[in-house]
């Protein structure tokens, strides 16, 4: 039985094998409803438009419009749904333009179902997705071949901020996070959300490309 609450979630793929595939995934969650499908970018934001979703799964590589230009077109738009990009991991510069767009996060196309259902409730709970095995890569491979440019907000935060900043952009969860520093959850989420105010940034998203950016993590750099 559907929650009157379900999250409700487009589909943007150009492989209807893949659109099903998901839609059955999803549909088989009492909390989740996918309210509509697009096989391009011109159908995803037309469809995002008509349907008002919590998020699209949006597929990069698309006819008419791709990816990227699709979620660049719905996040500029007042209340814009969220949005987590499929991938196949074969464009990284791809991948760090949707990031740098203000997507939520990544999913591979491969991933099983219960990281699928994982990923949207927490998206739709106001996370990012941030799994180090695909968004450190990608950002450190691209953020490698550009010198770092501290700005100088960057000098609002605390040590304990930055510190927080550093193990958030390596793909470290709020509960990681704790752990490294000895102090509770909640604690965390308050840095958090303190480094987010005074730097600008709309999510942990953005904060991981503002770190490697600034140079507060260097590409390779572990911890």
């Amino acid at each position: 039985m559907e929650s009157r609450d379900a999250i409700r979630v487009v589909i943007a793929d150009d492989q209807a094998m893949v659109r099903a595939g998901l839609r059955m995934v999803l549909e088989s969650e009492a909390d989740m409803r996918v309210v509509g499908e697009a096989g391009d970018g011109v159908d995803a934001v037309a469809v995002a438009r008509r349907t008002t979703p919590d998020i699209v799964l949006m597929d990069i590589q698309m006819p008419r419009m791709d990816g990227l230009a699709a979620t660049t077109e719905l996040l500029s738009r007042p209340s814009p749904p969220k949005v987590i990009v499929l991938t196949t991991f074969d464009s990284d510069d791809n991948l760090y333009a949707a990031l740098r767009a203000g997507v939520s996060g990544f999913l591979l196309k491969v991933s099983p179902p219960e990281q699928l259902v994982d990923g949207v409730r927490v998206v739709a709970a106001g996370e990012a997705l941030l799994d180090p095995a695909v968004t450190t890569r990608v950002i450190a491979s691209f953020a490698g071949r550009h010198d770092p440019v501290p700005p100088p907000r960057l000098g609002l935060l605390t040590p304990r901020e930055l510190e927080v900043l550093g193990l958030l952009a390596r793909g470290h969860s709020n509960a990681e996070i704790a752990r490294a520093l000895f102090v509770g959850e909640a604690t965390v989420k308050t840095h958090v959300a303190r480094v987010l105010m005074k730097l600008h940034l709309r999510d942990r998203a953005q904060a991981v490309v503002f770190a490697y950016e600034a140079g507060v993590v260097r590409p390779g750099a572990s911890g």
